[in-house]
């Protein structure tokens, strides 16, 4: 299900995956392009769908708003009783989480095959 962009270098697909969602996030995160990311997240956790591993392997360019979005929306996801897992970070993203100490928010995973299996087989059964 693809999110329209504001931006012409900025797209977003969401994909089931078993129980998890996957949002695959290419091109420039930045003020103009964080409505679609945060609406797909809004849009997934109204859809019971708590789940979510973000791919940004086709991220290529992110500034301090979009270092923002990606903390709202692991907030918002966690908030909701859900999970966010990151997959796909570039070197260039990969150093900015570095330098603000995001990385240890994040939970990074080396591949999204990782990042899914990492998910309780029943999610259900591993919430109240």
């Amino acid at each position: 299900m693809p999110i329209p962009p504001r931006s012409k270098n900025f797209s977003i697909t969401i994909r089931q995956s078993g129980p998890a969602s996957v949002i695959d996030v290419v091109g420039s995160l930045t003020l103009f392009e964080s409505g679609a990311l945060r609406q797909a997240i809004t849009n997934l956790i109204a859809e019971k769908h708590k789940d979510i591993v973000l791919n940004l392997g086709g991220l290529e360019y992110l500034d301090s708003s979009g270092i923002g979005e990606l903390v709202r929306n692991y907030l918002t996801v966690i908030k909701s009783g859900g999970t966010l897992k990151v997959v796909g970070l570039s070197r260039q993203v990969e150093e900015i989480l570095k330098i603000t100490q995001l990385y240890k928010v994040f939970p990074e995973f080396p591949s999204e095959e990782a990042a899914l299996r990492s998910f309780p087989a029943n999610p259900d059964s591993a919430r109240p």
